[in-house]
């Protein structure tokens, strides 16, 4: 068993991504400007923005925070993030997420310009990204496709099983390893909530590659999965101890794993990692460098 470090790889990914950026600053350009918006006091999303606006110093960007309050109707938040589209200064921005349950989540999605949009969530640059054309992929999917890619993993023809559908990684990383990217062309099995318990098993025990994104702690038990699986685990889950776990039993099922991530360390710096790609590739299409 051996894990696929996703500190180690993010930290290559962001030192690449600031010697890019040095090149065109000393070329007379600005830096790279990410933009993000946190809405309240949510504990989680305090951490998640802070290690993102950490990235943005490591990769030479500007890292701007607006705070609003959890008060903030959904109105102001529209037209705070109409403000930044005409900000030509600005490159990305990103709505943290999530939101107040007054605010409507795919409304302000939907309110980001697509060529500003790094979380790769607006509807335009997931349909471009499902037909397999140029887009901001989105994120947590994005960086797992980088990971895989750092440690040569084998995709093509692998039989991979996805297990959680939601719009920010199950669908998205589901359509990403299917599609003939510069990483895909696996066969792909989805799984979600209404998946039969038996089918699940049938298809995670003959799984070259499972991805785990549920939010419950241990769901991926030893017996899921078969001798030498590449195991990718989502999940982030805070038990009452504190401690920090995914959704895999890691002690009983690391042994079986030819890689696996770990929780934490694995497929959160993978996140914020591609939030970084993302945002260079807005910068570079604003200043036409591709």
């Amino acid at each position: 068993m051996e894990l696929l470090d996703g500190k180690k790889c993010a930290e290559s990914l962001v030192a690449d991504i600031s010697r890019k950026v040095a090149g065109y600053i000393g070329s007379g350009l600005r830096k790279p400007h990410m933009t993000i918006i946190l809405v309240g006091t949510h504990a989680p999303s305090e951490s998640y923005v802070k290690s993102k606006i950490a990235s943005c110093g490591r990769a030479g960007f500007e890292g701007n925070l607006i705070r609003l309050s959890e008060t903030v109707t959904e109105q102001e938040l529209l037209a705070k993030i109409s403000d930044i589209n005409n900000d030509p200064s600005t490159d990305g921005v990103i709505v943290q997420l999530p939101l107040p349950p007054h605010i409507n989540e795919q409304n302000v999605i939907n309110a980001i310009a697509p060529e500003k949009d790094i979380d790769g969530f607006h509807p335009t640059n997931f349909g471009r990204m499902a037909l397999g054309q140029k887009a901001f992929r989105p994120a947590t999917a994005y960086g797992i496709c980088k990971l895989l890619q750092f440690y040569d993993i084998p995709i093509k023809g692998k039989h991979c099983v996805v297990i959680g559908r939601s719009n920010i990684v199950g669908k998205p990383i589901s359509i990403m390893l299917a599609n003939d990217f510069d990483i895909g062309n696996a066969t792909v099995t989805l799984t979600h909530i209404e998946t039969p318990r038996q089918l699940l098993l049938d298809e995670t025990r003959r799984a070259d590659i499972v991805i785990v994104a549920v939010g419950i702690p241990g769901f991926v038990s030893e017996d899921m999965v078969k001798e030498g699986v590449v195991l990718i685990d989502v999940g982030i889950n805070r038990l009452e101890n504190g401690k920090l776990v995914g959704d895999v039993d890691f002690a009983a099922v690391a042994p079986k794993c030819s890689w696996i991530t770990p929780v934490p360390g694995g497929v959160g710096r993978m996140t914020v990692a591609a939030l970084m790609i993302n945002t260079l590739m807005a910068y570079e299409n604003n200043f036409n460098l591709n």
